[in-house]
């Protein structure tokens, strides 16, 4: 190749994006196009003071494979065009997929005495085939897990009817039962079709998350009294077996939650401590902050505990994991499976640690709810006067401030505050008139409100009272007196 057609496709490559050329020749001239730097980060020469120019860059992980079809390319004369995909690292760390086709002319031996190399930068194209892939690969195992889920569902599903039906039919043909004989087996199928129920109403919850039929609503819930409401209804089941469920939770822990689905997560899993705990024994229930915006919520028993070998089994819809209670206590196998699901949906994360014979200690996260005080009073110092003793005596909260109360009702469309302080002789909107246009949104019902009042009497009292406000005190305000009546609104 002569030096006017190395300049033609010189021009020509430099014009082309992500694409250059090298020639390579036996005894020992080299060219490359000048666009390889753009596509390799490397000069031209530094390419050509390694020992195998471009293959020299060439990631250890596909240097065998290229060396191997080099060779056999090399070794059989009647081929002249081969084509190779490798990746190389660039100056900076990063991975940089390339064809080459490489095109060689050989002597009249069959000896390679040149050879022509066209490189294509396909980092972009082989993402998108890699990504492909793994969701194609995602996708196969899903289906597998799918399987495996609706032959162990089909198992469960049907496994009760046997006991329904059989003694169904004694009851209905033996007319010579004993009234203890009738009301054991009324409770053999009372307990079968409690155990159903269950079932299929956690595969309909599992499903509608799954499918996203169930709308995640997250609130600001206290920690503390929602997870107390919402293992009462096992209360019954911890009584029988003597076990003492302890909650210990900082009053002040607030997160963003979806109620209903939070209280189901946490009654599959408190239900599960206390069906796998010996009687006598405890639980313990405790949360903390994990870390920027999560709240870290514990769980552990002084259960059975779970062994090794059925760990891995846990949170999986393709693996039959369910074990008897210590009373015999039958369970579904799917309680933390739709658990762990809830907390995904939070964005949050579950593990645990557990041995045979100690118990478990289940923890995940939920996010934490942002404390909010809203502000309103027209006059700035006081305004800068509140914000700086709250600020003082509530660091983790973030304070708003409005100068009236349409200032207040516009920043309310937008937020929902932990609590409000609010002057009650504003212009415009006194405090009255704003706590029931506060009252209109629904939402906002539920919000405590201090009124601070340099004008109060038995009438303004009153009224506000009706409209369920949680403090009301005078004005000039003592200073630590204010945080103290906010710490005795929200805990």
């Amino acid at each position: 190749m002569n030096g006017s057609d190395i300049n033609f496709l010189s021009q020509l490559f430099e014009e082309i994006k992500d694409i250059f050329f090298i020639i390579l020749d036996k005894n020992g001239e080299s060219y490359y196009s000048s666009n390889i730097e753009k596509v390799t980060t490397y000069s031209t020469e530094e390419i050509s003071s390694l020992p195998e120019n471009i293959h020299s860059l060439i990631t250890e992980e596909d240097l065998p494979d290229f060396k191997k079809l080099l060779t056999e390319f090399e070794s059989d004369s009647s081929k002249n065009l081969v084509e190779f995909n490798y990746r190389i690292k660039s100056k900076d760390d990063n991975h940089i997929w390339l064809k080459e086709v490489m095109n060689v002319i050989r002597d009249p031996e069959g000896e390679i005495i040149q050879n022509k190399s066209v490189l294509f930068n396909i980092t972009e194209t082989k993402s998108k085939e890699l990504e492909s892939e793994a969701v194609c690969n995602n996708l196969k195992e899903l289906n597998v897990a799918k399987d495996k889920f609706i032959s162990i569902i089909s198992h469960d599903l049907r496994a009760p009817f046997t006991t329904l039906l059989g003694f169904s039919e004694i009851l209905l043909n033996e007319q010579d039962l004993t009234e203890e004989e009738r009301n054991e087996y009324i409770r053999y199928i009372y307990d079968a079709s409690k155990t159903q129920l269950n079932l299929i109403n956690t595969l309909l919850d599992w499903s509608r998350l799954q499918t996203g039929r169930i709308k995640v609503e997250p609130t600001r819930l206290n920690i503390k009294s929602t997870i107390a409401n919402a293992i009462t209804p096992l209360t019954g089941d911890a009584i029988r077996k003597n076990i003492d469920v302890k909650i210990d939770i900082p009053s002040e822990l607030f997160i963003n939650a979806d109620e209903r689905l939070f209280s189901q997560a946490m009654v599959n899993l408190v239900s599960n401590a206390i069906k796998y705990t010996n009687e006598g024994k405890e639980i313990h229930i405790s949360a903390q902050r994990f870390k920027a915006g999560m709240i870290e919520i514990i769980v552990r028993d002084e259960g059975m505990g779970i062994s090794e070998e059925n760990q891995s089994k846990l949170f999986r819809i393709d693996q039959k994991f369910s074990l008897a209670g210590t009373t015999g206590e039958k369970g579904s196998g799917l309680g933390l499976t739709l658990m762990k699901e809830i907390i995904d949906k939070h964005g949050g994360q579950v593990w645990f640690y557990s041995k045979v014979g100690e118990g478990s200690e289940f923890h995940f996260t939920v996010p934490e709810a942002k404390n909010l005080v809203l502000i309103v009073e027209d006059e700035l110092s006081v305004r800068t006067l509140y914000k700086k003793v709250i600020e003082t005596g509530l660091p983790n909260f973030e304070i708003k401030v409005a100068d009236n109360g349409y200032e207040a009702i516009s920043l309310l469309k937008d937020i929902i505050p932990t609590i409000i302080i609010t002057d009650h002789d504003m212009p415009l909107m006194n405090g009255i008139q704003l706590i029931e246009a506060i009252h209109k949104k629904e939402s906002n019902r539920a919000i405590p409100v201090i009124v601070i009042s340099a004008k109060l009497n038995d009438e303004i009292t009153k009224t506000y009272s009706k409209l369920g406000v949680d403090k009301i005190i005078p004005k000039p305000v003592d200073l630590d007196n204010l945080v103290d009546t906010m710490k005795e609104c929200l805990y």
